[in-house]
């Protein structure tokens, strides 16, 4: 008896259940997490109204958004490791009232510069958040418990980007622009207390900041500010035409070129791409960011096509994307149960599918096509994001250690957001090219050769002559400049058909490549307790 007593001392039961401290930390991170996704997207719809607020021009505007996400990407990776210089709950605590003060900031600012400054400081601050909720789920949880953290985190990483032009467009339209940038505060402050209340104190370890991999850190920071800089700039300076793209891209290769042989090759890395040589982290990074691309494509390229072509406002672009975001919060959070009956890769597979399949929903768009037929494609997409995000992070976060669990996570979400980022900038470039592909097809049929453009061009003069112009020539002219914006906007919305397809083919690559990965053990996730 006193045999099995010793025993039991020397070998604890391992712990199958979190603390209600544990959750209620891993909870206010996701808080964070949240709400540093949602600030992502939150300007999208209302970019126009921002745009007059702070007096620059519709190019421009863009920046707004830019910024912000090259901060976060920027931060993400650096997390893991001011974390242990500052300490866990420090550099939490200090970026979760840092993010909802320059997020307040942003709704004084009186011209682009400022607004493009604090915005990149906002995120900056919230790209820390996204990392550590995720570190939380993986060294705070136990793993049977994980897959529930995981999809609470993927909650917020896909609800997020969908509802994010919703609240916008709503607070534009109904109190101003300058609201969006407030709403943050309330619920920094509930992370803030439930953070501090929960997390233990640990020492900050500033010795290592003289080991700190200040190279990496330098060339990090510059090739992926210049990366963004291109992706974001490219298309309207024509790509490599612009000797401002050129100069830039070569900076870009050159820093990131660098920034990747000083991190396999340095003692103490700042990134751990060493990670990626494991087989379901390696092909679950490429999965995330190719998810990254459609995630991040699709809340791009929608709002796009509803203000351009059918000529919504911030409010109604809001309610259209709605759909893609509230029936999540219903099936998220069965993703877990789903995960210990069937295998975690097919799941995910499923879920990429039924995504792609909503893009490919969306090829056949017409001039008719406005809010009410996009209702279905995005109850669809909604269906496959929530099978999505779970299952690939479960995968990808298999057999990472403990002690990785902050690198590992730093890296994913980094590259995730680095995906979305090239797939914006891609998909942009795309609609312009594929508009002036469809424009020359179209043009090529609208010519005064034809009997049926002469009709129409006849009857578009006679409305113009009924209608207040007394002038034939004058009415035939606005009959042909009127014709001409018909072809363009047929041309437009074909364009926008042909980016839902490319994204539609993105998922497709996604599904297939994650089903040559591993079978995660059960319970899913990284090692933890």
């Amino acid at each position: 008896m006193s045999t099995i007593a010793a025993t039991s001392i020397a070998a604890p039961q391992p712990k199958t259940r979190a603390s209600t401290r544990e959750w209620i930390a891993v909870l206010a991170g996701m808080i964070g997490a949240f709400m540093a996704i949602l600030n992502i997207q939150i300007t999208n719809a209302s970019l126009l109204d921002i745009e007059g607020g702070i007096g620059t021009g519709v190019d421009n505007g863009a920046w707004i958004s830019t910024s912000y996400l090259i901060g976060e990407i920027v931060v993400i990776p650096l997390t893991a490791y001011f974390s242990n210089v500052f300490s866990f709950r420090r550099f939490i605590l200090v970026n979760s009232v840092l993010f909802p003060l320059f997020s307040i900031a942003c709704a004084f600012a009186h011209d682009l510069g400022t607004m493009i400054v604090l915005r990149g400081l906002q995120g900056f601050a919230g790209g820390v958040l996204i990392p550590m909720a995720f570190t939380m789920v993986l060294t705070k949880l136990p793993k049977s418990q994980q897959p529930l953290g995981l999809a609470i985190f993927a909650l917020s990483v896909t609800f997020a980007p969908a509802i994010g032009p919703t609240i916008g467009g709503y607070l534009t339209e109904n109190y101003g622009w300058q609201t969006i940038f407030f709403i943050n505060a309330i619920p920094s402050a509930i992370m803030a207390v439930a953070l501090a209340l929960t997390l233990d104190k640990q020492p900050m370890q500033l010795g290592l900041l003289r080991e700190g991999d200040w190279a990496g850190i330098f060339t990090m920071a510059i090739g992926l500010s210049a990366l963004q800089t291109v992706l974001e700039e490219g298309n309207k300076e024509d790509w490599f035409s612009s000797p401002f793209i050129v100069k830039l891209s070569i900076v870009a290769f050159v820093f990131l070129v660098a920034f990747i042989w000083i991190e396999l090759t340095v003692e103490k890395p700042l990134v751990k791409l060493r990670l990626l040589k494991q087989r379901n982290f390696g092909i679950g990074v490429a999965v995330n960011v190719l998810v990254g691309v459609a995630l991040f494509g699709t809340v791009y390229i929608l709002p796009q096509y509803l203000g351009q072509v059918q000529r919504y406002n911030a409010e109604q672009i809001g309610n259209v994307l709605a759909w893609t975001g509230l029936p999540q919060l219903l099936l998220i959070p069965l993703v877990p149960m789903m995960m210990k009956r069937f295998d975690a890769r097919y799941i995910g597979f499923l879920g990429i599918s039924i995504f792609a399949i909503s893009c490919f929903m969306n090829i056949t768009l017409s001039a008719d096509t406005a809010g009410d037929q996009f209702w279905i494609p995005n109850i669809v997409r909604a269906i496959g994001q929530a099978l999505v995000l779970t299952p690939i992070t479960a995968i990808t976060t298999a057999g990472i250690a403990p002690s990785d669990a902050a690198a590992a996570s730093g890296l994913t979400n980094m590259l995730r957001n680095l995906g979305g980022a090239v797939g914006t900038a891609t998909l942009g470039t795309l609609l312009t090219k594929r508009e002036q592909f469809h424009s020359n097809i179209i043009g090529q049929s609208v010519t005064l050769g034809r009997d049926e453009v002469r009709n129409r061009l006849d009857q578009m003069t006679g409305y113009f002559l009924q209608h207040g112009v007394s002038d034939h020539a004058v009415a035939a002219q606005k009959a042909i400049v009127a014709l001409g914006q018909i072809v363009r906007r047929q041309a437009l919305i074909l364009g926008f058909a042909d980016t839902f397809a490319v994204i539609g083919v993105v998922l497709a690559i996604a599904a297939v490549a994650l089903l040559l990965t591993q079978k995660p053990r059960a319970g899913g996730g990284a090692g933890a307790h």
